[in-house]
């Protein structure tokens, strides 16, 4: 299993000071279709470039090495990336470009591949900007410090589920979230550290942060 993280850039809204892409040794850059247009503005060049490249003309050059998929398939673009990374034996993955833009479709596309990494033994996150989304399943505490600024949802992606909340604004102890209601929409931060504890179930974090205070 590879230590570092799989990150995609996808064709999507990519937020203020996404790119260019920080990366740390280990870490694979791969392209999702018309993301390349989004790293080659950056000046990156990604390690892989997959994509049935219905959204962009495919690049004449040989580098980054390609994977060509067909226009009729049953994966996303996205989707066949994230097969990719597992295939190389990456379990982390950072997606960038896969939320917002013009198809609120493929936003929910890339929510339902974050559970299905989860289920298949990794860990993923949607980027895009300050604005981040990822799922905890029960046994899980998430933690923010005391400096974290902004709004946290918390929507049940199972029929119903059991969590507490401590430190933020709307406090919950061993309340229930159920797949029907919104109940845990727009949270915020109040200055002191936060956790979230995840009971049962499986929860979609959405977190929109605002800034850090000065240390």
């Amino acid at each position: 299993m590879k230590d570092g993280y799989f990150i995609i850039v996808g064709a999507g809204d990519i937020g203020e000071g996404d790119l260019p892409v920080k990366r740390s040794p280990g870490d694979f850059l791969c392209a999702a279709d018309a993301g390349y247009r989004h790293l080659n503005a950056a000046g990156q060049q990604p390690d892989l470039l997959i994509g049935d490249f219905d959204s962009m003309e495919e690049p004449a050059s040989v580098s980054p090495p390609k994977i060509i998929l067909p226009t009729v398939k049953d994966d996303t673009d996205t989707g066949y990336a994230v097969r990719e990374g597992l295939r190389l034996g990456y379990r982390k993955f950072r997606i960038y470009g896969g939320a917002g833009g013009a198809r609120l479709s493929h936003t929910i596309a890339n929510i339902q591949l974050l559970s299905w990494i989860r289920e298949n033994g990794g860990e993923a996150e949607l980027i895009s900007g300050s604005t981040r989304l990822f799922i905890r399943s029960a046994g899980h505490i998430e933690r923010f410090d005391a400096k974290t600024r902004g709004f946290i949802s918390l929507f049940s992606l199972s029929e119903s589920s059991e969590i507490s909340i401590r430190g933020l604004f709307y406090p919950l102890d061993h309340g229930k979230l159920k797949r029907t209601w919104p109940l845990g929409v727009s949270n915020h931060f109040t200055g002191d550290p936060a956790e979230i504890t995840v009971h049962s179930g499986e929860i979609l974090i959405i977190l929109e942060e605002e800034s850090h205070v000065p240390a």
